[in-house]
Formats: structure tokens, C-alpha cells, sequence
């Protein structure tokens, strides 16, 4: 059973940034690749960005790239995912996901490749 508590999360004027965490627990951190995804109401959940488990690839949404970065600190079972330039647009619930597959070499996007998400973290944006 994996474990997975976002935090970070709030409310903030457009242009502001905010940093997500994600600490995970009850399985080998390091050897899967995590995710982030959102969630607006009435929409589905859409993939935001994603990470290896060594941390050396990432993948992002075209709607964020440029302004969101994904990393991790495996010493810590900890994955980030950095804000900034915040657009109302951006407003959503926040999930980080945990990869199904051990030591995938390359960031998944789909939901399907996840397996174990977290309670998820609102961010909100105003104009």
C-alpha cells in the first residue's frame, strides 16, 4: 500500500507561485516515476507533469510548460511540483499519482499508468 499526502496548495492572485508537495510512503520511492495532475470542476483529470524515477526526464502539459517544473528529492519520498506565472486557468484540485510500472525509463502522462494518488490539494486563481 503506497501512501501519497499533497500539500501546498491555496489561494493566489494570477502572476503569483505556488510550490506543491507530495510525500509518499509504503513502497521504494525511488524506483517509480510520479506524476501530477488536475482536476477543474465538471472536467476530467488531465495530466500535468510527470518525472522519472532517477529524476533525469520529465514531461509537462503544453499549457504549462515554460511555467510548472516537476522535481524530486528521493531522500526525502518527496515530489514537488513548482508554479509559477499562475493563470486563473490553472485553478483545479491537484493530485500527485504513483507510476504502476517499477523504474520506468521514460515520464508517463496517461492516468492509466498510475496506480496509487494522493487526497489531492486545491489551487485557486484569481484575476
Amino acid at each position: 500500500q503506497v501512501q501519497l499526502v499533497e500539500s501546498g496548495g491555496g489561494l493566489v492572485q494570477a502572476g503569483a507561485s505556488l510550490r506543491l508537495s507530495c510525500a509518499a510512503s509504503g513502497r521504494t520511492f525511488y524506483n517509480y516515476g510520479m506524476g501530477w495532475f488536475r482536476q477543474a470542476p465538471e472536467k476530467e483529470r488531465d495530466f500535468v507533469a510527470a518525472i522519472t524515477w532517477s529524476g533525469s526526464q520529465t514531461s509537462y502539459a503544453e499549457s504549462v510548460k515554460g511555467r510548472f517544473t516537476i522535481s524530486r528529492d528521493n531522500a526525502k519520498n518527496t515530489v514537488y511540483l513548482q508554479m509559477n506565472s499562475l493563470k486563473p486557468e490553472d485553478t483545479a484540485v491537484y493530485y500527485c499519482a504513483a507510476d504502476k510500472q517499477f523504474g520506468n525509463r521514460y515520464p508517463r502522462t496517461s492516468r492509466a499508468d498510475y496506480d496509487y494518488w494522493g487526497q489531492g490539494t486545491q489551487v485557486t486563481v484569481s484575476s
